[in-house]
């Protein structure tokens, strides 16, 4: 499909998902009943983990291989991984989000994007409650509010246009090839230490630093640091992965519509 096809059918598909958006809620309702279903701490799990990873990481890059990242370590990690554990969590969820509702996606009607969607959307609010931990700690090492807070809603809104794409990418990849869902295991961890989520990029150094520094991720997770952290507006390079994370859901979104005559077959 051509560009000017792809932005042909952009409408109908956003008008559509609009349409729907009731189901979407009730879907992201249920999804989170069932996330947290029987467990003791429920919410506190979103907590935990990026505070035991943040814990451990400490230990290893304040103590083991000391690196400078300009501030204090604890909340530097914490920051990227609150990022980082946002999209890796949407994505685990979202990879088989369309083969594990195989009677919904075949025999009832609405926007199949509702499933990796609904994946995105509970994440956020995990994401929105691990919030409160950053806060504390800003609060504890003493790092203020600036103006660059403003760019907050940008930099979120970003990050879940990146994180939307690739869960609808995923999601319909593990359907036509059920070898994704056990590479997309591999790679998420690989990817992790590939962006800035425990170490600035830069401190890599070399050609190898240049390539890292390739990743979208990267300048998702600095553009929080630079707009809570540092008090400053997003770099440039944050500004064209924006650009480039709309025009790829767009895209995707679109070709993700053209693939549901196949679903059926394929589940």
């Amino acid at each position: 499909m051509t560009a000017s096809g792809l932005a042909g059918r952009l409408p109908e598909v956003l008008a559509e998902q609009i349409q729907y958006r009731e189901l979407l809620r009730q879907m992201v309702r249920r999804d989170l009943l069932l996330r947290y279903k029987q467990t003791v701490m429920g919410f506190g799990w979103a907590i935990f983990m990026p505070l035991i990873n943040t814990a451990v990481f400490s230990v290893v890059f304040t103590r083991l291989a000391p690196i400078d990242v300009g501030m204090p370590y604890p909340l530097y990690a914490f920051c990227g991984l609150l990022a980082w554990n946002f999209f890796a969590a949407a994505l685990r969820f979202s990879v088989t989000s369309l083969t594990g509702n195989p009677s919904l996606v075949t025999k009832v009607y609405f926007p199949r994007e509702i499933f990796p969607f609904s994946a995105v959307f509970v994440s956020l609010v995990d994401f929105m409650v691990a919030s409160t931990v950053l806060v504390g700690l800003m609060i504890y090492y003493g790092v203020g509010v600036s103006a660059a807070l403003v760019a907050l809603p940008a930099v979120i809104a970003v990050h879940i246009a990146f994180t939307a794409a690739m869960a609808l990418l995923l999601s319909v990849g593990n359907l036509f090839f059920r070898d994704v869902k056990y590479l997309f295991e591999v790679l998420i961890i690989v990817w992790m230490f590939v962006s800035s989520a425990l170490y600035p990029v830069t401190a890599v150094g070399g050609w190898l630093a240049g390539a890292l520094a390739l990743n979208p991720m990267t300048h998702i997770i600095d553009a929080y640091r630079d707009v809570l952290l540092l008090q400053r507006a997003p770099s440039l390079a944050f500004a064209i992965t924006a650009a480039a994370s709309f025009l790829l859901l767009a895209g995707i979104w679109v070709l993700f519509h053209r693939a549901e005559s196949d679903f059926a077959e394929n589940l």
